[in-house]
């Protein structure tokens, strides 16, 4: 089971507690306004209990970033597979609540994940596909070493810009 720990935050698998805090994550428009949209509030509980177990059993997934000073889940960081111009990818993903928006913790989270990756779960290589209307996920990016390589097509057809980090590359070591 992943657990990453970070000064401020605990990154770990998603237990059946997180359903309601993930649930209004993923349902949040104004969250998910450059990850295409909203997801169903029942959709997302009706899906803990799969994600809870496949969780346990698997080195990636997208898990709960729990803030160490008050223990409650401010968002959720990890890593999937995506197809990138017919290639598989290791995509690093971070979602916060607004609440927290401007204090760090994205960028705080995408390090810590981004060096588990390349580093104990021995990735080649991270990609992060970031809508171009989304300054602050940029913004992220940059600030834990990616490094802009181009434009790409979600499977819809919306433009996505690319970012990369190599195993090999100098990026910031959390």
């Amino acid at each position: 089971m992943t657990r990453i720990i970070t000064h401020r935050l605990v990154i770990r698998a998603a237990v059946d507690e997180d359903a309601e805090s993930n649930a209004r994550l993923w349902s949040d428009p104004e969250v998910m306004r450059h990850m295409g949209g909203p997801r169903s509030y029942q959709a997302i509980l009706d899906q803990t209990p799969e994600v809870v177990a496949s969780q346990a059993h698997q080195q990636i997934g997208i898990w709960s970033v729990v803030e160490t000073a008050t223990s409650r889940l401010i968002g959720n960081c990890g890593l999937v597979e995506k197809d990138v111009a017919g290639q598989t990818e290791c995509e690093l993903v971070y979602v916060f609540f607004t609440t927290v928006w401007g204090r760090g913790y994205a960028t705080e989270a995408a390090l810590a994940v981004q060096e588990h990756a390349l580093c104990r779960l021995g990735l080649a290589r991270v990609v992060a596909l970031i809508d171009p209307a989304n300054v602050a996920s940029e913004r992220v990016a940059v600030r834990i070493g990616m490094q802009y390589r181009g434009d790409t097509l979600r499977a819809g057809g919306q433009p996505l810009r690319l970012y990369l980090t190599e195993a090999t590359s100098s990026a910031p070591r959390a």
